[in-house]
């Protein structure tokens, strides 16, 4: 067996990522040695994973010196290894919001106990289900008193701006978020808001002054260097408060009120009561018979299919939709309920691609599909018609995602499809249900095939 280095994982030269027999391995290098015996002195690992804050984490040097007798790595940790990566701008509001807070509620945990966290990268957390959790152990350190908070202005990039930016403006900021791994600059944030954003005084302290003192250092780099080694040391008590107001404020954040096509669509959908009926019933009877450990629900809405997958046996559901407002409620309804849940952002005709330093650090969408199952009801001719991808390419997407499957097949007689055609015209000879089944089959057996409605048929596909 062979570690194999997570390519993600370059940035912190103390300690890196490793993967090996699906176990996650982090190697602490001896620069970083130091930091992990102080951690270990006062006992904040095991308090910070008993807290919820952490991620499980166990020492297992022994066992890899065996293997792996390098003497510039002097610590092995295994992390409980996750079943799905997401990245904060796949995000809805309220899943970036718990994020900033579980980060601000760890540093003010941390701050008691004589420790800060060295960066403030919103990467190092991730969600498991509906549950925040950092997990970079080598980001916490030794609290020095007078110390400044090294994280503030990463914090405000990659947290607060975002949030802002949907709560001030009603902008979503995922897909600039993507554009920009490092977040959303206080500058640009603070050219977009009027004169009456401004008048808050949480805005001018954190965006309007920030935003001038980062002008002012692009303009004279050499005075703000001076300004940094004169500055007065920053007392515990005036850490703690920082971190306090930031946590009040965002704790009050709302995205403002804006409506999609998509809000009512579990209400005003063209579906009768009981093809949704039939539907439940096929995907619980789905659920039952694989089990999944993983199941991917291709445009889950605000989630009730999803949820319907948990109840019948799927052990956790990656819910993937391109309506924010839709996602944010299934994350509420999720959270409420304490479900093996997680609503990821997909834009499928812009999914998340490779991104960051040399294309790996970031992985797209179809590199993480990990999936035993998956469900795609009423998707497929949102592909196929409103964004033209042709049916073959589109049903051999599809089936990428897992080998087992329920696919739903929309007719051009159904009512959505005739709105959808009122504009653009009927301009798609192949859209039609024997080319679907034919695609499907030159890569599949179709299992069950259910007439729901006229114009709406579900099939149940599996490639083995």
């Amino acid at each position: 067996m062979k570690l194999e280095r997570n390519l993600g994982s370059f940035r912190d030269p103390a300690g890196q990522i490793y993967e090996i027999d699906k176990r996650v391995i982090r190697i602490v290098k001896k620069s970083g040695a130091q930091r992990y015996n102080y951690l270990k002195s006062i006992n904040i690992i095991e308090e910070s994973i008993k807290k919820g804050f952490l991620i499980q984490t166990k020492d297992v040097t022994d066992e890899f010196k065996k293997i792996n007798n390098d003497q510039n790595n002097f610590y092995y940790l295994e992390h409980d290894k996750l079943d799905y990566i997401s990245y904060p701008y796949e995000w809805s509001f309220h899943q970036l919001k718990d994020a900033a807070l579980h980060h601000l509620n760890f540093q003010l945990f941390l701050l008691e106990r004589n420790c800060v966290l060295i960066d403030s990268s919103a990467f190092n957390i991730q969600f498991i289900n509906n549950k925040p959790i950092f997990i970079d152990l080598l980001s916490l350190d030794k609290y020095v008193i007078g110390d400044y908070w090294k994280g503030h202005s990463q914090f405000l990039q990659q947290f607060l701006n975002p949030l802002l930016l949907k709560s001030l403006k009603g902008i979503d900021y995922n897909n600039w978020y993507k554009g920009n791994l490092d977040g959303i600059k206080t500058t640009d944030l603070n050219k977009l808001l009027s004169f009456k954003n401004k008048l808050s005084i949480n805005i001018l302290i954190s965006v309007t002054l920030l935003s001038k003192l980062d002008n002012d250092n692009k303009i004279n780099p050499q005075k703000a260097l001076e300004k940094i080694e004169n500055k007065k040391k920053l007392s515990k008590n005036s850490y703690k408060s920082i971190l306090l107001q930031l946590k009040n404020w965002i704790t009050k954040l709302k995205p403002k009120d804006e409506k999609t096509i998509w809000d009512d669509y579990s209400k005003l959908n063209t579906y009768k009561n009981e093809e949704q009926k039939i539907k439940l019933k096929l995907i619980n009877e789905f659920s039952k018979k694989y089990r999944p450990n993983l199941l991917a629900d291709i445009g889950c809405n605000d989630g009730m299919y999803s949820f319907e997958s948990i109840t019948a046996g799927a052990k956790k559901v990656i819910g993937f939709d391109i309506d924010l407002n839709s996602l944010n409620r299934a994350y509420l309804i999720s959270k409420k309920n304490n479900l093996n849940f997680l609503p990821v952002y997909l834009d499928a005709m812009n999914p998340s691609t490779n991104l960051g330093w040399n294309e790996m650090e970031r992985l797209g969408f179809n590199k993480r599909t990990i999936f035993d199952c998956m469900i795609a009801l009423a998707f497929e001719h949102h592909l196929a018609l409103a964004n033209n991808v042709p049916v073959d390419e589109m049903v051999k997407w599809l089936l990428k995602i897992a080998p087992h499957g329920l696919i739903e097949f929309v007719d051009k007689e159904d009512e959505t499809i005739k709105r959808m055609l009122a504009l653009k015209g009927d301009i798609f000879p192949d859209y039609n249900i024997d080319n679907f089944e034919k695609n499907i089959l030159l890569q599949a057996k179709i299992r069950n095939k259910t007439q729901i409605s006229k114009t709406r048929v579900l099939y149940e596909f599996s490639k083995n």
